[in-house]
């Protein structure tokens, strides 16, 4: 069975488009529209901001991606985004971020501790943006974000050359100071490069930002142990339902 951690067997075939398939005919493109203007779209329509950051893989942490998270805040304490590979308008929805606050998170059992990442790092680092938006008006949102945790499920490995979202989901990490954790210096100047910003002097910038300090808490857990979390799917009995009467 598909496991996270293992490249897909044999690619779709096709000309080599990613994903693969023909071009949309002018017939969809205006059912397209018209749905636009008559459906209300609300789910999407509250996505109010536009996160670029890095993430890295749980199993495989030589495998750093660029990561675009467009977010929805639900509550003081709860926020989810649909994460695209880039912020074009043909990017891929490769995945889904929940992020909860340092109170939310203090209620999980350690089990589930050990699925988030933190984001203290992260923000202070310069390495969480939100682009074209000036630090001055960020600076209190990522002040408040620097004490949440994220579970981040990658379904798309777009950097291995996956033209479809194939195999097991992967559970994905943020960026950390310690070794394994520290985000390649090329890829972080790329993604400077195109927004012209620099991560180093954000950092300078958000010194005086508070992260969490507890070590009583799981998340990060590679960093206690030195090993990541891989999905293995395996079949299983399905449950019956109850007969009617």
């Amino acid at each position: 069975m598909a496991s996270s951690d293992e490249a897909p067997g044999r690619m779709p075939p096709g000309d080599g488009s990613v994903p693969p398939g023909k071009a949309m005919t002018v017939g969809q493109h205006i059912v397209d529209k018209g749905a636009q203007i008559m459906q209300s779209l609300k789910p999407i329509k509250k996505m109010s901001q536009h996160v670029c950051t890095f993430s890295i893989y749980s199993h495989d942490m030589t495998r750093q991606i660029e990561t675009h998270h467009y977010v929805t805040r639900l509550n003081q304490d709860f926020l989810q985004s649909a994460v695209y590979d880039s912020d074009d308008s043909s990017a891929r929805l490769i995945g889904v971020e929940y992020i909860v606050s340092e109170r939310i998170f203090d209620t999980l059992p350690p089990e589930e501790q050990k699925l988030w990442h933190s984001h203290g790092y992260e923000i202070t680092s310069g390495l969480w943006v939100n682009p074209g938006v000036p630090e001055m008006i960020q600076k209190p949102e990522i002040r408040d974000l620097a004490k949440t945790y994220g579970k981040f499920w990658c379904t798309w490995q777009v950097d291995r050359g996956d033209r479809l979202p194939l195999g097991a989901p992967a559970l994905m990490t943020s960026p950390q100071v310690v070794n394994m954790g520290t985000v390649t210096p090329e890829l972080v100047r790329k993604r400077d490069d195109k927004y012209n910003i620099s991560s180093d002097e954000l950092s300078k910038t958000r010194i005086d930002i508070a992260v969490p300090e507890s070590t009583t808490r799981y998340a990060d857990y590679w960093m206690l142990t030195g090993k990541g979390f891989a999905v293995d799917l395996q079949q299983t009995q399905m449950k019956s339902t109850a007969p009617f009467p």
